[in-house]
């Protein structure tokens, strides 16, 4: 599901995962391409993250998101 997502709302939540990981250039999310394992990998390089901190990163990110209607979840519900 969390994949689906990605891939389905790429363009929408692009701009947020640019604004959560700031040093993520336009190329890298372009590469990525919505695809989940591409975006843990930059993750890892670009942060240092372990492969567990990275899908940890990534799912605390995408469970901010539902179907209908994407959206991040703030500090306070997480």
């Amino acid at each position: 599901m969390n994949e689906d997502i990605l891939k389905g709302k790429w363009k929408e939540i692009r701009g947020s995962v640019k604004e959560k990981w700031g040093d993520l250039t336009d190329d890298d999310l372009a590469a990525v391409e919505g695809k989940q394992e591409k975006l843990v990998g930059l993750l890892q390089k670009k942060y240092g993250y372990s492969k567990d901190k990275a899908e940890q990163e990534y799912k605390g990110f995408i469970s901010g998101y539902k179907d209908e209607e994407p959206r991040i979840k703030t500090d306070a519900e997480i």
